[in-house]
């Protein structure tokens, strides 16, 4: 698998998991069934009793409205913005564990200010 399409899976999970209650139910049961359950459009099709074709536009679509979701909310770039800061939060945590210094703190303090201005 190339990276761009483990890319597009890991957006497409995120998307849904943000945003996939305000989907219908039959385009989360569908979009669940050949985004994460790995079915074939053709399996889909036959087991919810439309075309391929029929599969394949509803897939298209929802996964448009998730990015449109996104687009008006950005809740997912903020969760990866926050998860980002975390992230460095825990990288000077380690590496200063036994530090004491003014520079240290205020590392930590700046990167937390900046999470909670954007809340």
């Amino acid at each position: 698998m190339r990276a761009d399409e483990l890319d597009s899976i890991v957006d497409e999970d995120l998307l849904f998991d943000f945003y996939g209650e305000l989907l219908t139910e039959h385009q989360r049961r569908i979009f669940e069934k050949v985004i994460f359950d790995d079915c074939s459009i053709s399996e889909v099709g036959r087991d919810e009793g439309i075309s391929r074709q029929g599969v394949s536009d509803l897939i298209r679509r929802t996964t448009e409205q998730l990015m449109a979701y996104e687009k008006k909310l950005r809740l997912v770039a903020r969760f990866r913005r926050q998860r980002r800061f975390l992230k460095e939060i825990v990288r000077l945590s380690e590496a200063g564990e036994n530090e004491q210094s003014p520079a240290f703190y205020g590392e930590i303090c700046a990167i937390s200010k900046q999470m909670l201005d954007e809340t």
